[in-house]
């Protein structure tokens, strides 16, 4: 177990305790030494953290203690490796260009055990189909959705009908070929999903929808049987 990871799960079973507990459980909850642990405490402490008491009446952390940025354990850093990866590899150019980013970021500030898990994550995204044209306006709709603003789009169904049609579109679904958008639809006045690789035009109205996305999120979650993340 790292350094980093030690401490973080002392914080963790200390939150656990409204009360000074011993330094000799703690140490047993970690699979530590007290001295281990007696050093590890000091540490925390100068990082900011209130632990309260001494060998032999126990220890207890301060309400408030936030934990410093960054600081992941080691399952979490390779989750969110695997996650970016995944983005840089399956999104389109902005998102894939955003999780590189993102993760150039995180990696500048890592503390160094944790930097050397980031650099050496062995779980790898593995190939997937060619993406559907249709990722060029992604970026809009993604603008769109965090807005809350309607869309007017062309759009050519299953069976290569044309229509345009005016959205509220509050989600968007990442599948290895296509890409869906999840929008109430005020032509048929209820949820469609719509493959960009389909949507011919995109427009955004300069208007917000009536209701907020997150209400249409939970809507559509409750009318596809889907359960709340």
């Amino acid at each position: 177990m790292s350094r980093a990871q030690r401490l973080l799960d002392l914080i963790q079973v200390l939150r656990g305790y409204r009360r000074p507990v011993s330094g000799a459980v703690l140490a047993e909850a970690l699979g530590i030494s007290l001295r281990t642990l007696y050093r590890d405490i000091e540490t925390l402490n100068a990082q900011g953290a209130h632990i309260d008491g001494e060998p032999g009446v126990g220890y207890v952390l301060r309400p408030g203690f936030m934990l410093p940025p960054l600081m992941f354990s080691e399952e979490e850093i390779e989750a969110i490796v695997l996650g970016s990866r995944w983005v840089a590899d399956r999104a389109d150019a902005a998102l894939s260009a955003a999780a590189r980013n993102a993760l150039a970021k995180i990696a500048a500030v890592l503390p160094q055990d944790l930097k050397t898990s980031l650099d050496t994550s062995s779980l790898l995204v593995g190939p997937g189909d060619a993406v559907a044209a249709g990722d060029a306006e992604l970026p809009v709709i993604r603008s769109a959705i965090r807005t809350e603003r309607k869309l007017r789009i062309g759009y050519l169904d299953g069976n290569k009908r044309a229509s345009k049609r005016t959205i509220w579109p509050f989600a968007v679904g990442f599948f290895d070929r296509v890409r869906v958008v999840v929008a109430w639809c005020e032509l048929r006045e209820g949820f469609r999903h719509f493959r960009t690789d389909r949507i011919s035009k995109v427009q955004v109205v300069d208007k917000r929808y009536p209701r907020r996305r997150q209400v249409l999120l939970k809507e559509w979650r409750a009318a596809e049987g889907i359960p709340e993340q």
